[in-house]
């Protein structure tokens, strides 16, 4: 690696320029991160105990994954009170250490906004099927029709969306777990009790919302059955619903633009038109996440199958998304979450290329414009994990899955079916935090709530602060991106888009004149394989900023070597 040229003269003008458009964010999944007291269970101490990691790292943002009270049936995405920490994870008081924390290290902290459902444990619910005239129509309830539920749609978990309520006597809907019944965002007084939270905790002086599923909240009148063919039956009656844009220029109204924040929106089925109303120049939110790129390896629609995905598939979303959002929008770049499995398992190689793959599929998401993501374990290339038997499996989707296939019949062991529920199930995402060599890989002194990746002892922080590791790539590129404004506002161009093996594509930053201020080429190859690609026509001069390889200079029209990523500065 060569050492990196001084920044030159760009014509970002200081009213253009946004925080958060520059930054980026990592992601702490808080019960798989670090446990300060023993009990197998991350918490809010263990993350302020580990917080100089993410500050090393050079990131700007901390994503936290929700810290709420709940009882636990979807690891905190079932909320019994929103106003309050769960006691596995500490005290209110812990929580604003960690904000202090993170705001003393120069970074922000940005919570999980879940409002499109709650835990059946939370006030509200007990309220509400208690027939309570202050809290009746805060969820979603219908008499029984016939013998059935009110209609067709399904949970995204599997099995009807409604459940049947014997307190209530009627059926209340739940788009994904029975324990997570929707709210009835209809109702004025749900709407303005949710406002009030969201101001609540921003006066607490938080930096942002990632907001969960947050394009169901609006269902279709009359709730009609779906279309029984459909991949999630009943998603067109609720999957960006009638009163939604409405719902949300509410909130922004009354809440988000008081504050200097970040806003981005998880939304399923996300379209880069459906994108450009919610996270435009005149949408409420400032980015969303979309999920065509993690569906590359489904086989066909079917979400628990593994299929061969092609790159040029990748680089037509990859181009498709940055086009679309250029000139109105902005893009949310991620590989992982806590709902993804491993992208190193998925897209690269993790046996024969290990750190490789790892470093090349960094470089992607963090040599393009839009916000990064970096989720927690992703800088060290942390892998999918081994799963033995349907008990070793937490997720609630995954033991749900694996139940059926059993059931079916047309599977007699887990054995059978470990390959793809392993391959698919979230808890690869959720394993232990990997610290260190030592006993559960340095997350606990006890018995972690799920199991440590059996590959800890050479996957972990610790080795990876010596030698040439993905962490420290990870760091160069945070640096780079830090360093070149044409990695964050840049136009992005694929020259190359048909090729199989290899991404070649550039990040341009121009003056209104037309005048190149900078230009960034990188070239990555996703194969296990050496490629070659003619750039001759587009190269005059280039200088090699980086290198996953060891490297110091040469070409960009040279053999790249497997999973080989260059990044160079054009003149």
């Amino acid at each position: 690696m060569t050492d990196t040229p001084q920044q030159t003269s760009h014509p970002v003008p200081p009213d253009e320029r946004t925080w958060w458009k520059e930054s980026v964010v990592y992601q702490i999944y808080p019960r798989s991160f670090a446990d300060s007291d023993g009990d197998g269970i991350g918490d809010i101490p263990g993350i302020i105990e580990r917080l100089d990691h993410v500050a090393d790292l050079g990131v700007d943002v901390i994503w936290l994954n929700p810290v709420y009270e709940s009882p636990q049936r979807d690891n905190g995405y079932d909320i019994s009170d929103y106003r309050s920490i769960h006691h596995e994870y500490g005290t209110m008081a812990d929580w604003e250490e960690l904000l202090a924390q993170v705001h003393e290290r120069d970074m922000r902290l940005v919570m999980d906004l879940v409002v499109n459902h709650t835990s059946v444990d939370h006030e509200w619910f007990q309220r509400s099927r208690r027939g309570d005239p202050e809290y009746e129509d805060y969820y979603i309830w219908r008499e029984a029709e016939g013998e059935g539920p009110p209609n067709n749609w399904e949970s995204f978990f599997g099995g009807s969306a409604w459940s049947y309520d014997e307190v209530r006597e009627a059926y209340y809907l739940h788009l994904y777990d029975e324990s997570q019944p929707d709210l009835n965002w209809r109702n004025p007084a749900v709407r303005q009790d949710i406002f009030d939270t969201m101001a609540w905790w921003l006066e607490k002086d938080i930096d942002g919302f990632r907001m969960d599923v947050i394009n169901l909240l609006s269902k279709a009148p009359g709730l009609p059955d779906g279309d029984p063919d459909s991949e999630w039956v009943g998603a067109e009656h609720f999957v960006d619903g009638p009163r939604i844009l409405d719902y949300l220029a509410a909130m922004d109204e009354q809440v988000l633009s008081n504050y200097d924040i970040l806003t981005v929106g998880e939304m399923p089925r996300l379209t880069v038109e459906t994108a450009r109303e919610y996270a435009g120049e005149d949408g409420p939110l400032d980015m969303a996440f979309h999920f065509q790129h993690t569906k590359l390896d489904y086989d066909g629609d079917e979400r628990w199958s593994v299929g061969d995905w092609d790159l040029p598939e990748l680089k037509e979303i990859t181009r498709r998304w940055h086009d679309g959002l250029a000139d109105d929008g902005w893009n949310a770049l991620y590989w992982e979450n806590h709902d993804q499995p491993r992208v190193v398992s998925r897209y690269g190689d993790p046996e024969e290329y290990h750190r490789e793959s790892a470093t090349l599929l960094g470089t992607y998401i963090l040599t393009r414009s839009g916000t990064p993501y970096v989720y927690q374990g992703q800088e060290l290339g942390m892998t999918n994990a081994q799963w033995e038997d349907r008990e070793s499996l937490a997720d609630v989707d995954a033991r749900r899955t694996a139940r059926e296939l059993l059931d079916s019949e047309q599977h007699d062991s887990f054995e059978d079916i470990a390959d793809i529920v392993g391959y698919r199930s979230r808890d690869n995402a959720r394993t232990p935090m990997q610290w260190d060599d030592s006993e559960h890989a340095g997350f606990t002194e006890g018995d972690p709530w799920l199991q440590v990746n059996s590959n800890y002892e050479q996957i972990n922080v610790a080795a990876a602060r010596e030698g040439d590791s993905v962490r420290e790539y990870y760091r160069s590129l945070i640096d780079l991106r830090t360093e070149y404004d044409a990695f964050v506002y840049g136009t992005y161009s694929d020259l190359h888009p048909d090729h199989e093996r290899l991404a070649a594509y550039t990040q341009t930053l121009e003056h209104p004149d037309g005048r190149v201020s900078e230009r960034m080429l990188s070239v990555l190859n996703f194969s296990d394989t050496t490629a070659s690609v003619d750039l001759s026509t587009t190269v005059e001069n280039a200088d090699l900023l980086l290198s996953n390889y060891d490297r110091d200079t040469i070409g960009p029209t040279s053999d790249h070597e497997p999973y080989e990523a260059r990044i160079y500065r054009l003149e």
